[in-house]
């Protein structure tokens, strides 16, 4: 069977690789299913003896080096198309190997195994089947009877466990579970007491505690599907059609998303999620293409609770190193995650088997008619004349979203025609709550470390910090970061009846110390500019960071979580362009020191002036739970922009046409 199986898959490589060489892919292009198959064989064709203990943790694209894209991309019909390699994390007889496959000649070009601190993405499988296990552990069993619980009511969910200064040897984590009889929001009916570790290199159940806590909140109120509302019900909102005669404005070519005057590649990870490559904007004046943005994505995301007690301190959760945010993406719905004129992408990535899984609906790309102003003046100085010009906005979104356990998070990329990309993010779904026995505020005398949001419900502070990787490459590679901070100067010498003003005083960062800011400290432009070129009057082109919600941690530094999410205490950074610094807070996150993250990185003093630079920038809240947030959490919603600074000689969108104007036939209103 063996051998039978070798000459099928020599004959099924043949077949892909005489397939794929009829397909010029971009060498950005996410890994396809065929792809996936490929190298699944491959690694399994090499450990042909343990193919029953190969687990596929990560499977992703290996990306080619920036300067061979960037060689490409200046010539891609001449230029060969470099070779498709693939980046692969395995676990293998309690071991985690890294392995790189070249797809074009069917090999293995490296395996090695990694001896540090930290595992790699847990897969679904791994946890579908953690959860299963206490449902035939006795003395699970056990307490759900003397809690008068039905098993079948039940419901559980895996957990990460942290790291708190302690030595692990193996892979673990907690299983907590939650009661649905009434309502199928489970997030909201904890089994408060009641801990299952599992060990995931056995598949089996290491430990478990109950504290027989029978403080249950109630269902009552707390369910969210329409089917099982009953009245009174909420507003009716009315629809709005958006028709397109035309059909979209943008283009699609494979993952090349042409719109308007922007150009960029739309790639998929199964941990970082969406990710934005070579986003380009053409110059009407200078009759060309201009780079913005080389790749842009999310690098993590740090949500730590704040309940300090044994049931909850170790709830500091890594969601894209430890869950995947590519992993954790949901199919969504037309008409209501997207609008009617959007155009949807599927993904794909491997199972922890290695073959291909299609997530259908995983982005929808649509234009954005939100009745914004993208510019306007009346003027009413000149005698006699009234002169009124409007120019509609009209944006091009991107949107993902990925369902973390109880969090549903909405990622947009918007492209603007004026040169900006604005960036934001949606929280919604369910709180994560714990079960006390307070009914009303009044009865509480200690720290809960939450809200009270209904009886025996308490929602739990927490942050949300999202870290982003911005290799921003304004008008070329060579750049700099520049801070324009805002100074208040004092008219000392009575030349005027003003006693202050305020200007700006820049300052230019020469090593990666120079360029960690904590924001709101005091007023200052963050600017990525190109120090080699200048606009006509002499400004040097840049993009300047608008930052949004201005957050930072409030926990010690020498808390272990912290220590862990070390990224997050500045806000920016800046650090030379590094192929293996992708992920803030390191490779391997799961039961991770803090050893490998960008703080760590950092710690280098690398230069950083006039070089190929990455801005990492840290967004988010602090999230003090309120009534409105329960049962279902309104979306909660925070952005930043990325937005032209002297990169154009004068407003871009100045010759911009608006949509042709849809008339309206009179209408009579009767009285």
């Amino acid at each position: 069977m063996a051998s039978t199986s070798n000459i099928l898959f020599f004959f099924f490589s043949i077949f892909f690789i005489s397939s794929i060489s009829c397909h010029k892919h971009h060498p950005l292009d996410p890994l396809t299913p065929f792809e996936f198959t490929l190298i699944r064989n491959i690694v399994r064709n090499s450990y042909a003896d343990s193919n029953q203990n190969l687990a596929f943790q990560y499977v992703g694209l290996d990306e080619p080096d920036k300067p061979t894209i960037l060689s490409w991309q200046s010539n891609p019909t001449t230029t060969k198309t470099p070779p498709r390699r693939a980046f692969v994390i395995t676990r293998l007889h309690k071991q985690t190997h890294e392995i790189v496959v070249d797809l074009s000649t069917r090999s293995i070009v490296s395996d090695q195994i990694y001896y540090g601190h930290g595992y790699p993405l847990m897969t679904l499988e791994e946890q579908t089947a953690a959860i299963e296990l206490p449902f035939t552990y006795p003395p699970f069993i056990e307490s759900l009877n003397m809690r008068g619980l039905n098993i079948s009511d039940v419901v559980c969910s895996s957990f990460s466990v942290g790291w708190f200064g302690e030595e692990k040897s193996s892979r673990i984590i907690k299983i907590l579970c939650f009661y649905i009889e009434g309502t199928s929001n489970l997030y909201v009916r904890p089994l408060e007491g009641i801990t299952v570790v599992v060990n995931l290199n056995e598949m089996k159940i290491t430990e478990f505690q109950d504290k027989i806590t029978h403080t249950m909140p109630r269902a009552e109120g707390t369910e969210y599907q329409a089917s099982k509302q009953k009245p009174p019900f909420g507003p009716r909102l009315n629809g709005a059609a958006i028709v397109q005669p035309d059909g979209p404005g943008f283009k699609i070519d494979g993952h090349t998303i042409r719109w308007a005057n922007w150009e960029f590649h739309l790639g998929y990870d199964v941990r970082a999620g969406s990710i934005i490559s070579l986003a380009s904007i053409y110059d009407l004046e200078k009759h060309k293409f201009r780079r913005v943005l080389y790749r842009g994505y999310i690098s993590e995301l740090f949500v730590p609770y704040m309940d300090p007690t044994e049931e909850w301190y170790y709830k500091t959760f890594f969601d894209l190193g430890e869950f995947g945010f590519g992993l954790c993406a949901v199919s969504l719905e037309p008409l209501a995650d997207c609008p009617a004129n959007a155009v949807f992408m599927d993904a794909y990535y491997a199972g922890q088997d290695g073959k291909p899984i299609k997530i259908s609906n995983t982005f929808c790309i649509f234009e954005k008619h939100a009745g914004n102003v993208m510019w306007r003046h009346t003027e009413t100085e000149i005698p006699g004349e009234v002169i009124r010009e409007v120019r509609p906005e009209v944006s091009l979104v991107v949107r993902m979203v990925s369902t973390v356990g109880n969090y549903d998070y909405i990622i947009d990329w918007e492209f603007k025609p004026s040169g900006s990309i604005k960036v934001g993010v949606g929280l919604t779904g369910v709180l994560e709550v714990k079960g006390v026995p307070y009914t009303n505020t009044d009865q509480i005398k200690e720290d809960v470390y939450g809200t009270l949001l209904a009886e025996n419900t308490v929602g739990v502070y927490h942050d949300h910090l999202l870290n982003y990787h911005l290799d921003l490459d304004v008008d070329g590679d060579a750049n700099s970061f520049v801070k324009r901070n805002l100074e208040m100067k004092r008219v000392t010498d009575n030349s005027s009846p003003r006693k202050s003003y305020w200007t700006v005083v820049s300052e230019r960062a020469k090593i990666e110390s120079d360029a960690r800011i904590q924001l709101g400290l005091k007023p200052a432009e963050l600017l990525v500019v190109n120090p080699n070129k200048k606009t006509m009057v002499g400004n040097h082109n840049g993009y300047r960071l608008i930052p949004g919600l201005v957050v930072g941690p409030l926990l010690s530094d020498d808390d272990y979580p912290q220590i862990r999410g070390a990224f997050t205490k500045y806000n920016i950074w800046v650090t030379p362009y590094n192929k293996s610094e992708k992920w803030a807070g390191g490779l391997y996150v799961d039961q991770s020191r803090g050893d490998d993250t960008l703080a760590v990185w950092s710690l280098r003093n690398r230069e950083i002036d006039n070089k190929d630079i990455v801005l990492w920038y840290t967004m988010g809240l602090h999230h003090v739970p309120c009534q409105e947030d329960f049962p279902v959490m309104p979306t909660l919603s925070g952005s930043f922009e990325l937005r032209p600074t002297n990169f154009f000689e004068r407003n871009p969108v100045l010759k911009t046409k608006p949509p042709k104007h849809v008339h309206w036939p009179n209408c009579t209103t009767k009285t």
